[in-house]
């Protein structure tokens, strides 16, 4: 109301040749203002627009530090596929079944495998499985119905691991051939508690990465992985843990050269 006093005065009180110019030079200087919060507004918009401003890393060589930040502001989704202890659809499968008989040519574990190696004899399938397991909250956001069943991980896990023991890529004394064995017995793994099966099988995988990391960021990478999360677990949610079960399964295929030698 005081802005708009004022302006009647000066309109009643000054010549109409130096109204006009001053109503005329307050008109410039709003102008100016605008054009310059636009221009504001425009560079804002091409920050947040930027898609680099939400990719999480998922490279191995990312550093630790930048890791371990990263990995606080990720947001975790609902994931059945986690639990569910059926492989392939084959009754009476999955690590706990008493019919599965890992190892032997009878059993359900025997006709999983066969169709498991037929499923991923595709070089391009194995690549797109181990990128989906190293970013596994962008890929489920992205591709909610496309996640692999964890008991179908922990099979191709088992046969890259059994396949590993003659080349030395399961890691050789001390490495994976343990893991597989721990998993066989179907009991640390298969927990009626999923959120102690799942650390149970984190702290296992990254206690042996050591024997077929690559290089010094990947082992940061697993350590740190391993370390949050078995640090702060009580506070954990399940989805947080079983997204880093599978990121740990993810690391631990593509370190043993899965994408190239296959099962």
């Amino acid at each position: 109301r005081e802005c708009c006093v004022k302006n009647l005065q000066l309109q009643t009180t000054l010549a109409p040749p130096l109204y006009t110019s001053l109503r005329r030079g307050t008109n410039q200087i709003m102008i100016g203002g605008i054009k310059e919060s636009l221009s504001f507004l425009s560079l804002l918009i091409l920050v947040l627009g930027s898609t680099s401003a939400f990719h999480f890393p998922s490279s191995p060589l990312t550093t630790s530090s930048q890791f371990c930040r990263h990995r606080l502001q990720m947001t975790y989704y609902p994931s059945p596929t986690e639990t569910e202890k059926e492989i392939y659809n084959i009754p009476n499968s999955g690590w706990k079944s008493k019919q599965w008989n890992w190892g032997s040519a009878r059993g359900t574990g025997h006709d999983a495998a066969m169709i498991c190696r037929r499923r991923w004899d595709s070089r391009e399938e194995r690549q797109k499985l181990v990128q989906s397991l190293l970013d596994p909250v962008e890929f489920k956001a992205s591709y909610p119905d496309s996640e692999v069943p964890f008991e179908e991980i922990k099979l191709i896990l088992g046969l890259a691991w059994q396949r590993g023991r003659w080349d030395g890529s399961d890691g050789g004394p001390g490495g994976y051939g343990e893991v597989l064995s721990i998993m066989a017995d179907a009991r640390r793994y298969e927990d009626e508690d999923e959120m102690i099966s799942a650390l149970n099988f984190i702290e296992d995988v990254s206690k042996r990465f050591a024997t077929i990391s690559r290089n010094a960021e990947e082992l940061k990478r697993m350590k740190c992985i391993a370390t949050e999360i078995q640090g702060r677990h009580h506070h954990a949610g399940k989805e947080e843990v079983f997204m880093d079960r599978r990121e740990v399964a993810g690391m631990v295929l593509d370190a043993m050269g899965f994408v190239d030698n296959g099962l």
